[in-house]
């Protein structure tokens, strides 16, 4: 799964409102971050195998550290200490440790649904995927409800400064299941080093995109505590 992972980042931002969305689209794609650079670094591995499934030709046959139900546990828990460390004395910093944290643990589940039997429970044991990447309709179709889904919540949880101010989410979330078709019937990628560093490049670039974004939008939890802090500041 690809862009149907930005769902639940959409969704998170309107359940932890102080999390900034660019945090949250890192934590939704944080253990495909982690893969990238471990199949760059050799500790874990792919191949290219064109037609192994109908839609994606990486043949994810190793990969314990990330892709495990128990690492990707692990991972969960660190990316929420570490954003519970970040952001220490501001408001609602513990429930956003614990929303980040479910924001990656998300990848591993979605994951679940779309992969074959290549997700391991703990170390390269125990393998298994639902293989819905061998539907492509059925795969797009989840991808575009997950990630429309989510994007309808952030939507009804957020105002924009002007009427206009859906669309550049609603042009991004496109743009988004233009590059799931690619990666479904476009050419594959020519060695495991050029699928890793593409999808690194493409998580930053997303990142920055929906952050610049979402800074244009009103969020009523993180304005009201901005308003509080003012009006204690000048006594009133």
């Amino acid at each position: 799964m690809f862009a149907g992972h930005y769902g639940p980042g959409y969704g998170a931002r309107a359940v932890g409102q102080r999390v900034p969305l660019w945090v949250l689209f890192l934590a939704v794609q944080f253990l495909d971050v982690l893969w990238g650079v471990f199949v760059l670094l050799g500790i874990e591995k792919v191949r290219i195998v064109p037609g192994i499934t109908a839609t994606n030709p990486l043949d994810l046959y190793y990969m314990p550290y990330t892709h495990s139900l128990a690492g990707a546990l692990f991972w969960s828990l660190v990316a929420g200490l570490i954003y519970g460390g970040w952001r220490r004395g501001r408001a609602a910093s513990g429930r956003g440790a614990w929303v980040v944290g479910g924001a990656v643990f998300s990848h591993w589940v979605l994951d679940l649904l779309v992969h074959r039997p290549d997700l391991p429970l703990w170390a390269n044991r125990f393998k298994v995927g639902l293989g819905l990447w061998n539907y492509p309709v059925p795969a797009f179709a989840l991808e575009a409800l997950f990630l429309f889904g989510g994007l309808w919540i952030y939507l009804r949880a957020t105002r924009a400064p002007d009427a206009g101010g859906a669309a550049g989410f609603i042009v991004l979330s496109l743009l988004l299941l233009g590059l799931q078709l690619m990666t479904f019937f476009g050419s594959p990628p020519p060695t495991p080093a050029a699928a890793a560093i593409t999808a690194l490049g493409s998580y930053a670039a997303i990142a920055t995109a929906a952050g610049w974004l979402d800074a244009r939008r009103n969020h009523p939890a993180r304005d009201a505590g901005s308003g509080a802090r003012s009006t204690k500041e000048v006594g009133v």
